[in-house]
């Protein structure tokens, strides 16, 4: 796993993330986790059911909001800043490299 880079007080983003490490990232303190990398993007991937999964299996918050072009991002950038609003912080959102999920958040601030 990348090393989480913290947007504000709340929001951090990384790399993929593998279902391994979800209990590692609860005792870093995270409570929730964000994942924005659609299925399938790669050989080898882990899946959102197995991520969501050991994430629960942690204790985190878990939800999918996947990004795969500049309409996605366009389109899920309200449901990106509600689920920053109502889920415990602080929040490690995930794609294949962290790019996406800091654009996310940034359309998300406008």
């Amino acid at each position: 796993m990348t090393t989480p880079t913290p947007l504000d007080d709340k929001v951090f983003v990384a790399g993929q993330i593998a279902p391994e490490e979800m209990r590692a990232l609860a005792e870093q303190g995270f409570r929730s986790v964000i994942g924005n990398r659609p299925d399938g993007e790669e050989p080898g991937q882990p899946t959102w059911a197995e991520l969501s999964a050991a994430a629960r299996e942690a204790g985190l918050e878990a939800k999918l909001i996947p990004i795969a072009s500049a309409e996605d991002m366009e389109a899920r950038k309200a449901e990106f800043a509600k689920a920053t609003a109502e889920m415990p912080g602080p929040i490690l959102a995930f794609c294949r490299t962290g790019t996406r999920s800091a654009r996310l958040y940034e359309a998300a601030q406008e």
